[in-house]
């Protein structure tokens, strides 16, 4: 199996339609599809009877399900991407989000700093409700501004795999030299985040992304899986400190294998609306020529592939498999104005400020959007030879 979702949440009666559906499509999981029920054997005519009998009404064929026409939703599943100190927009989003009492929060998937934010949110809504998600939020990026600090940037995942090694040299590369001790990340983590308190059935659901070493999988830790070294294996730079260990096994940042999980997500929501934040820019108008320009463009590439490999599987098979999903994207990108040029390692506060600013603005017109502007929409296919 390739996750650990493991928690107190009922993921029963209350699915909907749509993730039931997704769960037996079976290139969206590897529980197998439920067995063909077997056909009935013929049954012959009955013969005419004399009798007379009343008229039997016609069983009405099932209605085609609709997709949620309410716009804002009331409900929301949140997929939140990683990508350092870029995620400070998604902080902005969030707390603009908290702000409306009527949209409620069922499950949220996040991987390296969209894990970090997903549990600071989570874990705030079941200790404080809105105002301790809000409060959650805000004293972590306000102290990681105040930090900037090495530790900062560990905490948020905020180094590309290349971008490790020019800038701290090769023996980050031989996996035998860890700069910075673990004990104090877990420290500082916990000092943010009650882990006991995301098991309480009051927090959302979450799925929390950390890439299995061995083989490479995807493995998915829900609440009561989840725990700071979860949140560390999360946002675990590969060639900065070495891995982080939870029975047994290996793990890297989560970011490799699904940033965020957005298939798992729609299996495990009970609401047929989901809200990605990507903050990883996937467009960039210039061709970088000098190592950091093409490091930081080939990381922004790596962030977003499984990403879009995730988004074009839900659009392919949502017309027949889930017609009722509602799959929309804030962007940060479509926020600010030459973001792929910018590092996400950048500490500064006014940057930070401008993400936090942006985040809230973007989702100010998301809300006020109509359902077709906010949905995602897809580039035309192009052809599979030219």
């Amino acid at each position: 199996m390739s996750e650990k979702i493991d928690g107190t949440h009922d993921e029963g009666a209350q699915k909907t339609a749509a993730s039931r559906l997704l769960l037996t499509t079976s290139i969206w999981s590897d529980v197998p599809s439920p067995p063909a029920a077997p056909e009935p054997a013929p049954v012959s005519p009955p013969a005419p009877s004399v009798q007379a009998h009343a008229p039997v009404a016609a069983t009405a064929e099932p209605a085609e399900p609709t997709r949620p026409t309410q716009w804002p939703p009331r409900k929301l599943s949140l997929a939140l991407q990683g990508g350092g100190t870029f995620a400070a927009f998604t902080w902005g989003v969030l707390e603009r989000l908290l702000e409306e009492p009527s949209i409620a929060f069922d499950a949220i998937s996040g991987a390296s700093a969209g894990a970090i934010n997903a549990l600071l949110l989570a874990g705030g809504l079941a200790e404080g409700g809105r105002e301790g998600a809000r409060n959650r939020l805000n004293r972590f990026w306000l102290r990681l501004m105040h930090e900037a600090s090495f530790r900062s940037l560990m905490l948020v995942g905020g180094f590309s795999p290349a971008g490790s090694s020019v800038a701290f040299g090769p023996t980050l590369r031989s996996g035998q030299f860890d700069p910075f001790d673990l004990d104090p990340l877990r420290q500082a983590l916990s000092r943010d985040i009650n882990f006991a308190a995301l098991r309480d059935p009051k927090c959302p659901k979450l799925l929390i992304a950390a890439t299995r070493i061995r083989d490479g999988q995807q493995q998915v830790f829900g609440n009561d899986a989840i725990t700071a070294d979860v949140a560390l294996a999360s946002t675990c730079p590969p060639l900065v400190h070495c891995a982080v260990e939870i029975d047994g096994e290996a793990y890297w940042d989560g970011g490799f294998g699904g940033n965020p999980p957005l298939i798992r997500l729609a299996q495990q929501s009970t609401t047929a609306d989901l809200l990605l934040i990507q903050v990883t820019p996937t467009r960039d108008s210039f061709v970088p020529i000098t190592l950091a320009a093409i490091d930081r463009r080939l990381d922004q590439i790596a962030a977003n592939a499984a990403l879009k490999a995730e988004i074009a599987a839900i659009e392919w098979a949502r017309p027949n498999a889930a017609p009722t999903l509602r799959l929309s994207t804030i962007a940060a990108e479509d926020s600010i104005e030459g973001l792929a040029q910018r590092s996400s390692t950048d500490l500064g506060r006014g940057f930070i400020r401008t993400l936090h600013r942006s985040g809230r603005e973007a989702a100010e017109r998301w809300l006020g959007a109509t359902d077709a502007e906010a949905q995602r929409a897809l580039p035309a296919a192009e052809p599979a030879l030219a």
